[in-house]
């Protein structure tokens, strides 16, 4: 059972752990849970690159790191997780750089949002949420791959959402093209999608002393929520509320206690738990067997046959295999 809890901070679970040594990557890093994750581990001696889609909003958010923490060792990329050229791009420049990677937080993603396609045409939530951290994360497995070499324990941690509460993964018509589009069960589709890709993922490289877990870090008021409207946020709020009634941890996080289970996912001891979601800085599932422990994971999160499915239909869309190139 984890010390932390709701209110946890992201301080509060790193408290005085030396990070010295290992280097993190997190998209999305230049604002909300991604530059609070960066600037706490920066504080305690990890390597940070940020990736960030705006080069001056990252270039922004790592002076603010520097000056929380003078000695910070962080830096930005720029990477579009909506472009599959561009993360092409970045890992082609980020393994020949750095050639060891020890954490992968793929933090970046979009809610909610009018339709729209990425640039290769996928739906925007499940091309950007997704497959663009799909192609990523295969893209950098050599990194990654080092790291475990050098016994290093590389973790990716993957942020879902108990948004995917709202749909499981539609592997027929995952870009909907032939039913109407509604923005809330493409974001919980999305979501899925990242909880059975981390699932799916500890599967293929545990092996290798590779971890891969997800989390939901809560609900939490930042740039993600760009899109939403006075209406999607009192859906929001009535939802928090529900759960706060039914005595269980509700309302909304702080932006320290949103990165709060992130830090503890990449950082924690979580021996046999491999490929688990992660609430309020515990497992809320283990695996498909095992009973759900907090209410909070989906069943359709624990199915290990659309987690394959899931990664080979992901396989074809950006056309090539998971770490082939």
């Amino acid at each position: 059972m984890s010390e932390f809890g709701f209110e946890s901070t992201a301080e509060d679970v790193l408290g005085d752990m030396d990070l010295s040594g290992k280097r993190v990557l997190i998209t999305g890093g230049a604002s909300g849970l991604g530059q609070e994750t960066a600037r706490v581990m920066a504080a305690r001696g990890a390597s940070i690159i940020i990736a960030a889609r705006d080069m001056d909003k990252g270039a922004a958010a790592t002076d603010a790191i520097v000056a929380d923490t003078p000695t910070a060792d962080v830096e930005v990329m720029q990477l579009d997780l909506a472009d599959l050229d561009s993360i092409r791009a970045f890992a082609t420049l980020f393994v020949r750089d750095y050639e060891v990677l020890d954490l992968l937080i793929n933090n970046a993603g979009v809610m909610a949002c009018p339709k729209a396609e990425t640039v290769n045409g996928f739906e925007m939530q499940f091309g950007t949420n997704h497959l663009g951290h799909f192609l990523l994360t295969s893209r950098l497995m050599p990194a990654l791959k080092a790291s475990a070499n050098e016994g290093r324990e590389p973790r990716v941690v993957t942020l879902s959402s108990r948004g995917h509460h709202i749909a499981p993964v539609d592997l027929e018509d995952p870009n909907y093209a032939e039913q109407p589009y509604e923005k809330w069960q493409a974001y919980g589709r999305s979501k899925t999608a990242n909880a059975l890709f981390a699932l799916e993922l500890n599967r293929r490289y545990s092996d290798i002393g590779l971890q891969s877990y997800s989390v939901h870090p809560g609900g939490i008021v930042t740039n993600l929520g760009r899109h939403l409207d006075e209406a999607d946020i009192e859906r929001l709020r009535a939802t928090l509320d529900t759960e706060a009634k039914s005595k269980k941890p509700g309302g909304f996080k702080t932006i320290p206690q949103g990165a709060a289970t992130t830090c503890y996912a990449a950082t924690a001891d979580l021996t046999g738990h491999g490929g688990a979601y992660l609430e309020d800085c515990g497992v809320a599932y283990v695996n498909e067997d095992e009973a759900d422990t907090t209410g909070g994971a989906k069943p359709w999160i624990r199915d290990t046959d659309a987690a394959e499915a899931l990664w080979a239909l992901s396989e074809t869309l950006v056309g090539e295999g998971f770490g082939d190139v």
